[in-house]
C-alpha cells in the first residue's frame, strides 16, 4: 500500500514539539504531527471540583475545541453546534482521564490543573496529539510551580503518549492521517505511559467486527509509534 504522504505502514507523521509557546500560561506547548497541529496550555487554579473539597488531592480535567478554520471548511464552534456535552465531551473526558493516570493528586494539594486544547490544524489524531502535547505542558507547569516554591517536587508519574493506529484496506497503519482515518476499517486510539503500561484504548470496527488477533497486531503497531513520541517528549523536557 502506498500512504498518501508516503510513509511505511509501521512509520509516525513528523513530530514536533514546542514547549513554552505561549507567555503567560503556566505551562504551555504546541505539537505538530505532520499536518495536524495542537495548542495545549495549563492553568492552575486554587481550588479543587466541590466533589473533592477537604479531600486533601487535586484534580486534573481538559478542554478541547477546534478552530473553525482548522479544517478544510469551516467547522462550526460546539456551542454553535450544541455539541458542548457530545463529541467534544467525549473528547475532553478522554484527555483528562489519561493525564490524571500519570499525576499524583494528593501531590498537587487542593488545586485543579486545567489544560485547554485548541486545534489550530486537523489532519487526524487531534485527541492522541493533545493527550502527547498535553503531557509536556502538564509538566511544564509542574516545573515551573516547583521553582515557584508552591509545589514540593514535579507529581507526574510517568510519561504519557498517545497515537492512532488502525486498518485500512487491509492493511495495518501506525499514525492515521484523516484521509487514511476516515477510510479505517478499524480504528484504535491508545494511550500508553513510557513504562510501557496502557492508559487508555478506544477501538471500534466501522465496517465488520475484528478478532483478538487484529488487536493484538495493532497494539503491537502502536507501540513502535511510542518509541518515537517518547524520544521527542524528552527532548522537549530536556529544553526546559
Amino acid at each position: 500500500m502506498i500512504r498518501v504522504d508516503g510513509r511505511l505502514n509501521d512509520e509516525c507523521r513528523s513530530v514536533r514539539i514546542t514547549p513554552g509557546y505561549l507567555r503567560y500560561a503556566e505551562g504551555s506547548a504546541l505539537i505538530e504531527m505532520g499536518n495536524t497541529v495542537v495548542l495545549c496550555a495549563v492553568t492552575m487554579e486554587p481550588h479543587v471540583p466541590s466533589f473533592l473539597r477537604g479531600a486533601g488531592q487535586g484534580w486534573v480535567t481538559a478542554e478541547y475545541a477546534m478552530l473553525p478554520r482548522s479544517t478544510v471548511r469551516r467547522t462550526a464552534r460546539a456551542l454553535e453546534r450544541g455539541e458542548e456535552r457530545g463529541r467534544t465531551y467525549e473528547i475532553q473526558r478522554l484527555i483528562g482521564r489519561s493525564l490524571r493516570a500519570v499525576t499524583d493528586l494528593h501531590g498537587i494539594g487542593e488545586r485543579t490543573f486545567l489544560v485547554d486544547c485548541d486545534v489550530i490544524q486537523a489532519d487526524g489524531g487531534t485527541r492522541t496529539a493533545a493527550i502527547t502535547g498535553g503531557y509536556v505542558a502538564l509538566y511544564q507547569a509542574s516545573l515551573n510551580l516547583v521553582r515557584q516554591d508552591i509545589l514540593d517536587s514535579i507529581p507526574l508519574t510517568a510519561g504519557l503518549a498517545a497515537i492512532s493506529v488502525g486498518v485500512v484496506d487491509g492493511e495495518y497503519l501506525l499514525d492515521l492521517c484523516y484521509e487514511e482515518d476516515y477510510r479505517a476499517q478499524v480504528d484504535f486510539n491508545v494511550a500508553m505511559t513510557d513504562r510501557h503500561e496502557y492508559v487508555e484504548v478506544q477501538g471500534a470496527a466501522e465496517q465488520n467486527p475484528y478478532g483478538k488477533a487484529v488487536m493484538e497486531a495493532l497494539l503491537a503497531l502502536a507501540e513502535k509509534g511510542f518509541t518515537r513520541l517518547f524520544q521527542v517528549q524528552k527532548s522537549a523536557i530536556a529544553g526546559l
